[in-house]
C-alpha cells in the first residue's frame, strides 16, 4: 500500500512542480510600449499589400508572429506631439485642446493672405495630468523613458518625463543626430568613433543603449518602459555606408539623386536603411527580453511576463516639398492628413495569454493603450479619470478577431472613431463608423478645390471578415449617399461638441473675397481694473458669439507659452474677462457668428518654431 502511494506521488511531482511555477507567476507583468516616429503602415514588411516593399524588417515581422497584428490600427492624431499626449494621458486630442505640434500661441493666419487660421491649442500636456507613468508608479511599477519626448512646446520645454511620473529618462538622439553631409562621414570601426560600427555593421545608437540600460537595471522589478525611438523621423540619413549602398542597388537609384514627392514609390535608399536599422535596434530589445532570466520568476524569461505594444505615432511621412521619404500607397496621403495614410499605423501586441500568429481586422487606436495597460497590470482606474479609448484586454486574451469584445465605457460595442485636425493645409476632422469614413473639410467656403464632406466606403463586412473596398479613399460617395454623409457628419458634430473641440477661424485680413468678411466686429478700446479687463467693440453686421482672453505668464522667454481663458460677452458692445493670476500680457479674441476671428491687439504669427 505504501509502495503504491509513493509511486503515485512520484508520477505526480512534475505536474505539481509545473503548477507551483504557474502559481509563482508575478502578479504585475512588465510593459514595453515601443513607439516609433513617422513609421508608415507600408514601411513594415509584414504589412505588405499590393506592391512589395523593398525594406527589411525581420525582427518586427517575427514579433507579429508572436502575438496579434492589427490591420486596422490607428494613431490618435496624424501628427506626433498630439498623439504622444493622447497616448500618455488617455485623453482625445480634441478634449485636451492638444491637436497638433508646438501650440501655446495666439491664433494667427499662417500668412497674411491665408483664408483661415488654426484655433488656439495647448502647447503641452499639463504637468498635473494622471499619466500612464504616474498611475503605474502608484501601483508599484518602475517607469522608464528612452528617446523622443515632445509632449511640450519643444523637446526640452516643461514638462519633461520626470515631471509627469517617469523614474528614468534619457533623450539622447544617438545616431539620429544630424549629419553635416549624408553622402560622407559615415561611421567606421575605429574605437574613437562615437558611432562606431558593431560586429554586424550597425552604427552605435545611444537611444537603444539607454532603453537596454533601463531593462538591465530594473529587470528585478515590475517595469514600464516607454521606448520612443527617433527612427524613422527626419533627418533622412544613415551612418552606414554599406546599408546605403545596399538599398541604392536594390532600388536602382543613385544616392546623389533626390526623388521629389511627385515621384511615387519607395525609392529613397537613406530611408530604406533607416527602416532596417530601426528593426535591428528594436530587435536587440526583443532579444534581450527573450534571453534574459526573469529574477521575479525563476526558470522563466522576461519575455514570458512582458506585454509589448509596438506601433507608430502617426502615419508615414511621405516627404517634404524637396524630397520623397517613403510612399504609403495604397493609402492616400500621409502624416499631417486625416486620410488613411496619415492615421493608419502598424500595431502589434504580444504578451502573456495572448495567442500567437493572429491577424485581425478589428479597429484599434493608440487611445486604447491606457485603459488596456491598466487592465493588463491590475491597476485601478480612478473614478474621476477620463479615458477616451477602449480596453482591449478581453479582445487580446479571448478572441482578437471578434470586434464585439471591444466595448466603450457604457458597455456598447465600439464601431466609431474620430480624429480632429483643424490645422495647416488640412483643416479637417474625420469619423470612422463601421465600414465607412467621412472627412469634414473646414476650408471649403468659396474654395472650388474642396468639398465640405467626403465619404468613403473602406471595407465591406461579410461573415465577420472585412473585405477591402476603397482603403485608397479614391471614390467620394458624398454626392451619391448624401443621407449617409449627413448622418455621419451629425455624429461627428455630437462627439466633438461633447469634447468642447476648437475649430479653425476665417481670416478677416485676407484679400481673398469671403462672404461676410465686411461684417466683422471692431474692437474700440480696452480698460483694466485690478484683475478684470473690459473691451468695447462695434458690431458691423455680425454678432459676436464667443470671446477668449489669450494670455501669457512668461512673455519674451525662450519657451513663451500662451493660454486661453473664457471671456464674457456682456452686451452687443462690451466684453469682460477676469485676468488669471500671473498673467503678464494678454489680448482678446472675438469670434463672430460667421467664424471670423478678430484679435486685439492684433497678433502676428511668430516664425522659427518647427514641428518635429
Amino acid at each position: 500500500m505504501k509502495k503504491s502511494i509513493v509511486m503515485l506521488a512520484s508520477v505526480s511531482l512534475p505536474w505539481l512542480g509545473s503548477l507551483h511555477a504557474e502559481e509563482k507567476r508575478p502578479e504585475k507583468p512588465n510593459i514595453l510600449l515601443l513607439l516609433t516616429d513617422d513609421l508608415g503602415w507600408q514601411d513594415v514588411k509584414c504589412y505588405d499589400i499590393d506592391d512589395p516593399s523593398p525594406y527589411e524588417t525581420p525582427n518586427i515581422d517575427a514579433l507579429a508572429k508572436k502575438g496579434v497584428m492589427f490591420w486596422q490600427g490607428y494613431s490618435p492624431t496624424p501628427v506626433c506631439a498630439s498623439s504622444r499626449c493622447a497616448i500618455m494621458s488617455g485623453n482625445h486630442a480634441a478634449r485636451a485642446q492638444k491637436t497638433s505640434v508646438v501650440g501655446g500661441a495666439p491664433p494667427a493666419p499662417r500668412t497674411p493672405n491665408s483664408r483661415m487660421m488654426d484655433p488656439w491649442y495647448s502647447g503641452r500636456m499639463p504637468a498635473d495630468e494622471l499619466t500612464l507613468a504616474k498611475i503605474l508608479g502608484q501601483n508599484g511599477y518602475t517607469t522608464g523613458h528612452s528617446g523622443k519626448w515632445h509632449i511640450a512646446i519643444s523637446h526640452n520645454a516643461f514638462p519633461q518625463p520626470k515631471d509627469v511620473g517617469f523614474d528614468y529618462s534619457r533623450s539622447d538622439r544617438g545616431s539620429r543626430s544630424r549629419m553635416e553631409d549624408r553622402l560622407s562621414g559615415f561611421a567606421t570601426e575605429a574605437a574613437d568613433d562615437p558611432y562606431r560600427l558593431d560586429q554586424n555593421g550597425y552604427p552605435f545608437h545611444q537611444t537603444n543603449e539607454d532603453a537596454l540600460a533601463f531593462l538591465k537595471e530594473n529587470k528585478d522589478k515590475p517595469f514600464f518602459l516607454y521606448y520612443a525611438t527617433w527612427l524613422v523621423h527626419s533627418p533622412i540619413h544613415t551612418r552606414s555606408e554599406a546599408h546605403l549602398k545596399k538599398y541604392a542597388e536594390r532600388m536602382g537609384v543613385d544616392p546623389k539623386d533626390v526623388y521629389t514627392r511627385e515621384d511615387s514609390g519607395q525609392k529613397n535608399p537613406f530611408y530604406g536603411a533607416m527602416v532596417q536599422e530601426l528593426d535591428y535596434y528594436v530587435g536587440q530589445v526583443f532579444d534581450y527580453l527573450e534571453k534574459t532570466d526573469d529574477p521575479r520568476w525563476p526558470g522563466h524569461k522576461l519575455s514570458e511576463n512582458t506585454y509589448i505594444i509596438f506601433t507608430s505615432d502617426n502615419g508615414g511621412m511621405e516627404g517634404n516639398p524637396k524630397e520623397r521619404y517613403t510612399d504609403n500607397n495604397p493609402l492616400d496621403r500621409g502624416k499631417i492628413s486625416a486620410k488613411e495614410g496619415g492615421t493608419r499605423v502598424p500595431l502589434i501586441i504580444t504578451g502573456p495569454g495572448i495567442a500567437s500568429g493572429v491577424q485581425t481586422q478589428v479597429m484599434a487606436n493608440g487611445l486604447d493603450f491606457y485603459p488596456t495597460i491598466l487592465s493588463l497590470t491590475g491597476t485601478k482606474k480612478p473614478a474621476d479619470k477620463n479615458l477616451d479609448g477602449c480596453d482591449l484586454s478581453t479582445l487580446l486574451h479571448k478572441d482578437p478577431t471578434d470586434a464585439s469584445l471591444v466595448k466603450d465605457a457604457e458597455g456598447k460595442v465600439r464601431d466609431t472613431m474620430v480624429w480632429h485636425f483643424p490645422h495647416g493645409a488640412a483643416m479637417e476632422s474625420s469619423i470612422r463608423m463601421g465600414d465607412y469614413k467621412l472627412i469634414r473639410k473646414y476650408d471649403h467656403v468659396k474654395n472650388a478645390a474642396t468639398t465640405p464632406l467626403q465619404l468613403y466606403h473602406l471595407y465591406r463586412s461579410e461573415n465577420g471578415k472585412a473585405v477591402r473596398v476603397d482603403i485608397e479613399e479614391a471614390k467620394d460617395l458624398s454626392a451619391t449617399m448624401p443621407e449617409k454623409a449627413k448622418a455621419m457628419n451629425q455624429r461627428l458634430t455630437e462627439i466633438l461638441t461633447e469634447m468642447d473641440a476648437s475649430y479653425p477661424y476665417y481670416n478677416p485680413k485676407t484679400k481673398i473675397p469671403l462672404p461676410n468678411k465686411d461684417k466683422v466686429p471692431e474692437v474700440l478700446s480696452q480698460k483694466r481694473s485690478e484683475d478684470t479687463v473690459e473691451f468695447t467693440y462695434q458690431e458691423n453686421g455680425a454678432k459676436v458669439k464667443r470671446a477668449d482672453l489669450i494670455y501669457t505668464m512668461n512673455p519674451g522667454e525662450r519657451y513663451e507659452e500662451w493660454f486661453r481663458a473664457p471671456a464674457t460677452v456682456v452686451s452687443d458692445s462690451k466684453v469682460s474677462a477676469k485676468i488669471p493670476a500671473g498673467a503678464k500680457k494678454f489680448l482678446i479674441n472675438l469670434i463672430d457668428e460667421n467664424q471670423f476671428l478678430v484679435s486685439y491687439p492684433e497678433w502676428k504669427k511668430k516664425t522659427g518654431k518647427k514641428s518635429h
